[in-house]
């Protein structure tokens, strides 16, 4: 998710990290064993005055596969579950929203989870920016995923892709 939440016009920053588990300060082996309860997640620092939540949450879901949980892709395991944490009640709300739009799409039920926001926890600097500092291995990565492609079947063609 930093990659496509990076290139809106005010993000001021995004951080991949862990949320939603019961361990502090938690290290990338330990979420990736799926032993503390953590989602891995991207924290996302926004100029309102530039960009409101709506935006935010409108490239989230065409992002992510919100059918299948458990799983983005070929990564498998709680750890990659879909889910949108909110900050607030106006952010729940339009989070809610949003998920009953991309219900109606869909013939099969969204898996994606609407849970309030709690500690994050910033991961280590060799996943920041991945897609920046390993641009090869991260397409690759996207491509033998299947990834676009997926995206492709579940949201159409994008317009800019990301």
């Amino acid at each position: 998710m930093e990659h496509p939440l990076d290139e809106i016009d005010g993000v001021v920053s995004v951080t991949s990290g862990y949320t939603g588990g019961t361990k502090a300060t938690p290290t990338y082996e330990e979420v990736s064993a799926g032993t503390t309860g953590h989602a891995e997640a991207v924290q996302v620092i926004f100029d309102p005055a530039k960009v409101n939540y709506q935006k935010l949450v409108d490239v989230f879901w065409r992002n992510v596969d919100p059918l299948t949980a458990n799983a983005q892709f070929c990564d498998h395991g709680t750890q990659y579950r879909s889910a949108i944490f909110y900050q607030d009640d106006e952010q729940k709300r339009a989070a809610e929203v949003s998920k009953l739009v991309v219900a109606k799409r869909f013939d099969k039920p969204i898996a994606t989870q609407i849970v309030q926001a709690g500690p994050f926890w910033p991961a280590e600097g060799y996943h920041q920016h991945y897609y920046k500092t390993n641009p090869v291995r991260y397409k690759f990565y996207r491509y033998n995923c299947g990834r676009d492609q997926r995206l492709e079947q579940l949201w159409g063609k994008p317009s800019n892709p990301s």
